[in-house]
């Protein structure tokens, strides 16, 4: 069996590790429960779940800054499987992203969830699913990210079930189904990778003993096993053919839910895999196999086809969901390349389209709450009224596409290199210029809003006269999620050379 080496210290500064994961889900619960009379109104409701939503994300970046200690065994699960957190460059850059998103969608809901019901209620799972991402990303060995990985699921469905209406349970419940039946996967990959080994531990290069898997004749078995397991958590990053999932769950969500879904949940997918692959298995194990191949085909398949059926899409929160499929798979092919440079597009990616979709989603839920419509043919005109959401809309879009100087152009070109870069006999061109179709078919998709909303009139001209830009507290943060996706665009040298020290570190 293998045996796990833990230097365990009663620092307090290592108990701070857990500060961001707890408080938050006591303070979600305690919202929960307290009675709807112990606020008086809904100001005062407001005024203690923005204070809950700050101090979570102070606490959270107290950690990323290094401030709180590094790693931190909290207790055995099992024998010698500890529950255990440990602060690195990966789960360092997740964070900041979490909290990011975290706090604008948070404060953007707090107009939004004016017109809904239970508010309550979805700010208190809103503050749970916060604290159990945190446990996700700091997750210092394989057991306790899987035991945070379905703790994630169970606490994020009320968000996708909170309308109650037939269509957001029947969304809630083909969300949790799906879900499972990847973990499940992933799990029986897990047991047999436990039995080869050196500890389930994240080290980087991967800790599996290949003399003892040599011996025992089942290195095909474990191909197998890692293959179900990137199956598995790829099921949460809406990976083909398990991906269904995706465009019921997050139209079905409050708007705000949506980005915070779209932008970060399935991010843990992503998570979930680059541990498996570069933390636990080592990217050496895979390379040249046929598990490296299929895993690049099926994220090719997803890439076009996600992009295929949002661009056929006339439901405006849909198309944004199928986009998601789409952008997930642009992550997941750079990491299937198992090259520096498609991982550090990967990773560029994955803030990149945190921040990029949540301001599309975001935008969908000031339309929606505007107009009341949610289909795209009904946007034209807007933009004359409300043309600084339609221009913040425009900058986002322009950066999903992938075009200078937005964000999205950096992380595509390091994609597109790294495919090339990888020598996978066909594979390589393939993925290239599969990024490339799939832009062409995000332009086609995402533009025609904008181009509809200012040049094109709509049949009764006297219908926009009811129509204004949002108000600030829905503004205001789309508005910084487009200033993001410049800033990245014309200034990505520190972040890309932090995320090259990681990709440096693993391959």
């Amino acid at each position: 069996m293998p045996m796990f080496h833990l230097r365990i210290s009663g620092r307090m500064e290592d108990m701070m590790i857990l500060l961001p994961i707890v408080l938050p889900v006591l303070a979600g619960f305690v919202l929960l429960f307290l009675p709807d009379r112990v606020f008086g109104s809904r100001q005062s409701l407001l005024k203690v779940t923005g204070v809950s939503f700050i101090i979570s994300a102070f606490l959270a970046a107290f950690v990323i800054s290094g401030a709180a200690g590094e790693r931190l065994k909290l207790f055995d699960l099992v024998d010698d499987i500890p529950v255990y957190f440990a602060v690195d460059s990966v789960g360092r850059l997740f964070a900041a992203v979490i909290v990011l998103v975290f706090l604008i969608a948070g404060f953007y809901s707090f107009s939004y969830m004016a017109h809904e019901k239970n508010e309550k209620r979805y700010y208190s799972f809103y503050l749970i699913t916060f604290g159990v991402l945190m446990g996700l990303v700091f997750a210092g060995n394989l057991i306790t990210l899987y035991l945070f990985y379905e703790l994630m699921t169970l606490v994020s469905m009320p968000l996708v079930l909170h309308s109650g209406t037939r269509e957001a349970v029947m969304a809630g419940l083909k969300y949790l189904f799906y879900s499972f039946c990847g973990a499940y996967m992933a799990l029986f990959g897990i047991y047999f990778l436990y039995q080869y080994a050196d500890t389930l531990e994240f080290a980087a290069g991967g800790a599996l003993n290949m003399q003892a898997l040599a011996e025992s004749g089942n290195i095909q078995l474990m191909l197998a096993a890692v293959f179900l397991m990137l199956v598995g958590f790829g099921v949460k990053a809406g990976c083909f053919p398990l991906h269904a999932w995706l465009p019921t769950a997050h139209p079905a969500a409050p708007a705000p839910a949506s980005a915070f879904l779209s932008g970060i949940i399935v991010k843990g997918g992503v998570l979930a895999i680059i541990r498996v692959v570069f933390y636990c298995i080592g990217a050496d194990f895979i390379r040249g196999t046929w598990v490296q191949t299929v895993w690049s085909i099926l994220a090719v398949i997803t890439l076009l086809m996600g992009s295929s059926l949002a661009f056929k899409e006339k439901v405006f929160k849909k198309r944004l969901a199928y986009s998601t499929v789409s952008n997930l798979s642009y992550i997941l092919l750079g990491l299937s390349m198992l090259n520096r440079t498609a991982f550090t597009g990967s990773l560029l990616h994955v803030v990149f389209h945190a921040v990029i979709k949540s301001g599309l989603f975001l935008t969908a839920g000031a339309l929606i709450f505007n107009t009341g419509k949610t289909k795209v043919k009904d946007y034209a005109g807007l933009g004359k009224k409300m043309p600084k959401l339609f221009w913040s809309y425009t900058i986002v879009s322009l950066g999903l596409i992938g075009i200078p100087p937005t964000s999205g152009f950096i992380s595509k070109w390091y994609l597109a290199g790294g495919s090339l870069e990888s020598g996978m006999t066909g594979l390589s061109w393939i993925g290239a210029a599969a990024l490339l179709v799939s832009a062409l078919l995000t332009a086609g998709y995402l533009l025609p809003i904008s181009i509809r909303g200012f040049l094109t009139a709509p049949a009764d001209e006297s219908v926009l006269e009811k129509y204004h830009e949002p108000s600030l507290l829905m503004l205001v943060p789309i508005m910084i999620l487009a200033a993001i996706t410049l800033v990245f665009g014309v200034y990505p040298a520190p972040l890309i050379d932090f995320i090259g020290t990681i990709a440096a570190g693993l391959m």
